[in-house]
């Protein structure tokens, strides 16, 4: 980490920021317009712009190479959407992105009104003093909960601007450990977009022969449509997918299940549920982590899914993987990860595209 750009309190500070916004899937103007001011104020690329869906592209011309490298990371977060709004205030909801329903009772939400303003509030249902014994004993179905932001009748909420439509997330505060992990909401996927935006500015001077595409992906969590319209536009030869991946280093999960490692580097994928990634890809990602001693490890399969299952499949198709960093409790309210496999995985990113090593 000699590189001034590649420093621990520009990595904690990214991930700070990118962290604490909101950008639901189909609602991420937050994280879009961060990314660019970003990318233009430091200038990071050659080309930079937002596309019609919300995606923010990117081009770094090359040298002289063949190779059109794709790095693709979703700027989205799992969410709700308001769906009914009751007489006495309270809010029926709908999810957007895989949550799993057992955590979300007494979770602190935040919502955006449709004049931007942000309102906090709980997620609740039938009191658990108010239930039967058997009832306990359920998960409680999404219809059955609803948001209590302490409004007293519907006409209050519609005059604060939330309305059917409305988005919000759950929420908890980022927090720094004394041991080098962080904690925070949304790193699936802000640490890629962090990833990225540091990858950006340690070839931005440096020589590099093939031409490097950056694809910020909008709407991810529900269908991977970003990838498709941004990896259409960019025409990629190759593509690599940033995300965060489930780190399974826990108690009560067996060690042929666990698919990585908290501290172990960022995580190569040779299989998920949307992609059979592609060898020759991945030989030059492990040559040049070798070359240059960088960690790594590999993602067992066939958990997951990512951009790349849906960046394959363009034009005549591109040969794609994915790289992740390790992460505790993804998609939940807060997620905890170590700050050295972020700084392994833009290392890994960087050798990559500035070494000749391909194969």
């Amino acid at each position: 980490m000699n590189d001034e750009t590649l420093n621990i309190e520009s990595i904690k500070d990214f991930q700070k920021k990118l962290s604490t916004l909101l950008g639901v899937s189909g609602h991420e103007e937050e994280v879009r317009l961060f990314i660019l001011e970003e990318i233009e104020k430091r200038e990071l690329a050659d080309k930079s712009w937002i596309d019609p869906l919300g995606n923010v592209l990117a081009i770094k011309e090359g040298n002289d190479g063949n190779d059109r490298i794709l790095l693709d990371a979703h700027i989205d977060e799992i969410g709700f959407m308001i769906s009914h709004i009751d007489k006495k205030g309270f809010l029926r909801f709908v999810s957007i992105g895989g949550w799993d329903n057992r955590i979300l009772l007494g979770q602190s939400v935040i919502l955006k009104s449709g004049e931007g303003q942000i309102f906090h509030g709980i997620i609740g249902s039938k009191p658990p003093h108010l239930s039967t014994i058997e009832e306990r004993k359920k998960v409680v179905d999404i219809p059955k909960m609803y948001i209590d932001i302490g409004m007293n009748s519907d006409e209050e909420v519609i005059d604060n601007k939330i309305n059917i439509g409305t988005i919000g997330t759950l929420t908890s505060p980022y927090v720094e450990f004394p041991n080098g992990m962080v904690r925070g909401k949304a790193f699936d996927d802000r640490t890629g977009c962090n990833v990225l935006l540091h990858t950006m500015m340690l070839i931005k001077e440096k020589d590099h022969s093939d031409t490097v595409l950056f694809n910020f992906a909008a709407q991810e969590e529900v269908g991977g449509f970003g990838a498709l319209t941004g990896a259409y536009k960019l025409k990629p030869t190759m593509a690599i997918a940033i995300e965060n991946t489930t780190a399974g280093d826990v108690p009560g999960i067996k060690k042929p299940e666990i698919p990585v490692y908290i501290g172990k580097g960022p995580a190569i994928t040779v299989a998920d549920k949307s992609i059979i990634t592609n060898p020759q890809v991945n030989k030059r990602l492990i040559k040049n982590a070798e070359l240059e001693n960088v960690l790594y490890q590999y993602k067992k399969p066939r958990y997951g899914g990512t951009d790349a299952g849906k960046i394959q499949f363009t034009r005549s198709g591109v040969p794609s993987t994915v790289v992740s960093v390790p992460c505790r409790y993804i998609h939940s309210p807060t997620s905890l990860l170590k700050l050295e496999d972020l700084v392994e995985t833009i290392r890994l990113l960087e050798v990559f595209i500035r070494n000749p090593a391909s194969v």
